[in-house]
């Protein structure tokens, strides 16, 4: 910047100080600058306070009056779930409850309204216009129906002829932080958790079930008919009916002369939404186990949307089934026929939300349904609201065919089992073949899980046996030959003996009929079976509330100690507690490191293996901190057999016996295969590439 600019931008800036100075308005116009601004603020309060003010045009009312004539009965009064109106001697009295609030005005035509009154009696008008002869059905009523049997109890609301309430007198509440539910009967949703019903369709209008109160007819204690009945001799409700001992209600769309009020024969749309509510102990487990599941028509797989995240689907084929899973209980609705696609999607609560303590997922479905309004029974459908039990779901179809005419279309196989995730094929083949026979078996003849896991663990360790001892036994071997494999790791120190090493070592091995991989075999072998019971014990409901020694619930971690401070990552996979049964598996898991260890040769080229193998256990603690005690107890149980089975393999092996089977080895003629001829002459011309390459760096280093 030259002199000359510096200059000028003095001069403009002296010249801008001096104007605001000149021309600023004294302390007595800026008093009456304020006063003006003053006025013309109370001037727009005024104005707001005249425009808070509404009120019906003449139109809008005589509209009023005729709804209230036609749908207001003998009385002429008209309710909705906020608002009262009434015709008293050709005047409209209304009341607007807002906010626990009740504003009364006596004549609706001369008195002034407030613009929520105005716009509530508008809406009034609007929704009464809009649904035609489904109007007389929207005046609020409290007809709720209990349906019960054995095994399953219902309430439904007369308001969309929904099932509110679904409670389970055979299982507990286990959710301590809802204490006024904690001990109480488990209820699979509660009011104001579960909205479904269906949406019939004309040209031009769409009628929401939801919307309307249904009365109940022809009820039982294990059936009932909500019914919507119109002026002009049409019906359409919605039956649901109970068979005892009976996780399943049967419910069928049924109906009469509705192509009096429906037009056409459009699709019937099915919505269903559901706050998934939360009612186990350790929440994050059961955040990992809870979502939307679905089986299309025709295909023997089944699918779910993600646990962890939002996912919203959108299909087209044909579906036959929608879940609402949580980690122990389910809502299924089951079509007899079936829905044509289905829009899916789900959405965890945030974590810093309210609901978020009481709720896991907000669960959305909508579908469509084949209707005829010329049809008796339009649709038909069978849900199930239950636990996710293995047995019971087996038995779907026995369940279904207590109801008559209950036989579903593709029925062969429904495939509900697969709401409890146990494993992949070959593991959920174990379990449904193996391990949940036999401990559904022992539930039948002992009461304490505790002691049925026992028994389990013992059953699958004599199954193994014989698959297994020849591994612990050569394991005891290797341990008594320790001395002499050290002793050819001294007689061999050099990386370029390395190969002459091991030759040496296997001869030795193989002279007294030990296998090197004798340690990690018996893991392979039972490597099916323990990730089998990974997957079986976090979803088996028959341990859930359970107790068994210090654990007051097998299907949830058995804390002895826990916190409140949230630990960045830590908290997110170990928790805030400590359980104990895991901490035991764990500290059994370090000394069965140590026991294998004994016997196996630390190779010194890797120091930093056996260290390795000693975190693993800790590893395991954090991973199985968070699962279910009873999982934690069965892997104490099937370390400590282990370590138990092989001592007792070690004191049946004689080193005298183990020697003199070497020494008759040695006497008789070796007679070498082609493949060891070919190993060894392949260790032959690797150990003299190596001397050869040694040689060739030493010189270099010379030079």
């Amino acid at each position: 910047m030259d002199k000359n600019t510096i200059i000028g931008l003095l001069l403009m800036m002296a010249v801008i100080f001096g104007f605001n100075i000149f021309f600023a308005p004294s302390e007595e116009a800026a008093q009456q600058q304020q006063e003006q601004v003053a006025s013309n603020q109370d001037k727009k309060d005024s104005s707001d306070k005249k425009v808070a003010t509404d009120s019906l045009s003449a139109n809008d009312f005589a509209k009023l009056k005729e709804n209230l004539k036609k749908f207001g009965g003998d009385s002429a009064v008209v309710k909705t779930e906020n608002l009262q109106v009434a015709l008293v001697d050709e005047k409209v009295k209304a009341t607007l409850t807002e906010n626990g609030k009740a504003v009364t005005v006596a004549d609706v035509e001369s008195e002034t309204l407030t613009p929520a009154m105005a716009n509530a009696l508008r809406e009034f008008n609007d929704s009464y216009n809009r649904n035609g002869d489904f109007a007389a059905m929207m005046t609020p009523r409290n007809d709720s129906v209990v349906i019960k049997n054995d095994s399953l109890q219902l309430v439904i609301s007369s308001k969309g002829a929904m099932i509110t309430r679904a409670t389970l007198p055979a299982y507990k509440s286990t959710h301590k932080t809802k204490k006024a539910n904690f001990g109480k009967d488990v209820e699979v949703f509660s009011p104001g958790e579960n909205d479904y019903g269906f949406v019939l369709n004309t040209s031009t209008q769409r009628y929401n079930t939801q919307d309307f109160y249904f009365e109940p007819v022809e009820k039982t204690d294990s059936s009932v008919l909500m019914a919507l009945n119109f002026a002009n001799g049409a019906q359409f409700g919605i039956r649901y009916t109970l068979r005892p001992n009976n996780y399943v209600v049967h419910m069928e769309v049924v109906q009469k002369n509705m192509d009096r009020v429906i037009d056409s024969n459009n699709p019937m749309y099915f919505d269903w939404k559901q706050k998934m509510r939360r009612h186990e102990v350790d929440g994050m487990f059961e955040e990992r186990n809870s979502t939307l599941y679905y089986k299309f028509v025709g295909d023997g797989d089944v699918d779910y949307l993600t646990e962890s995240s939002e996912q919203k689907e959108n299909f087209t084929d044909a579906m036959k089934w929608v879940a609402a899973k949580n980690q122990y209980f389910s809502a299924v609705f089951i079509a007899q026929k079936q829905f044509t696609g289905m829009m899916l999607n789900s959405v965890p609560y945030d974590k810093n939300s309210a609901e978020f303590a009481d709720y896991l997922k907000m669960l959305t479905v909508h579908s469509e349904i084949e209707y005829q309004a010329d049809k008796t029974n339009p649709a038909s459908f069978f849900l199930y609201l239950g636990p996710n039990r293995y047995k019971v779901l087996s038995n779907i179809d026995e369940m279904i065919n207590q109801y008559p005419g209950g036989e579903v279309a593709d029925s062969d196989n429904l495939h509900l089992t697969r709401l409890i995730p146990l494993g992949w094929t070959l593991f959920r083949w174990i379990n449904t073949g193996i391990v949940i026979p036999v401990f559904n078996w022992l539930g039948t003849v002992i009461n304490s899980y505790g002691i049925i896991i026992l028994i389990l663990t013992l059953l699958i360790k004599l199954i193994l046996t014989p698959l297994t001892i020849k591994s612990y036994r050569s394991q005891a071997v290797m341990k008594i030959l320790a001395p002499d494999v050290k002793a050819i790791n001294e007689k061999y120190p050099d990386q370029a003996d390395a190969m002459k090493r091991q030759q040496k070592t296997m001869e030795l091995y193989r002279s007294a009929g030990a296998s090197m991989f004798g340690g990690c075999l018996p893991m392979l072998l039972q490597m099916p079976i323990l990730i089998a019971v990974f997957a079986f014990f976090p979803s088996c409901i028959e341990l859930r509330g359970q107790s068994f020694l210090w654990a007051n619930d097998l299907s949830a971690p058995d804390a002895i100690a826990s916190w409140t401070t949230q630990i960045p990552i830590i908290s997110s996979y170990f928790g805030n507690h400590i359980s104990l049964f895991c901490l035991l598996m764990t500290a059994t898991n370090i000394l069965y490191t140590y026991v294998t260890m004994q016997s196996q040769n630390q190779s010194q080229s890797m120091p930093g293996m056996k260290w390795m193998m000693y975190l693993m256990p800790i590893f395991f603690l954090v991973f199985f901190n968070h699962y279910a005690s009873g999982l934690s107890y069965y892997y104490l149980l099937s370390l400590l057999i282990t370590i138990v089975t092989t001592y007792a393999v070690r004191a049946s092996v004689k080193e005298e016996d183990v020697r003199a089977k070497m020494a008759e080895y040695n006497k008789k003629p070796k007679k070498k295969s082609g493949w060891m001829a070919r190993l060894e002459e392949a260790q032959r011309q690797q150990q003299a590439a190596l001397r050869e390459q040694q040689k060739r760096g030493g010189g270099k280093k010379h030079r």
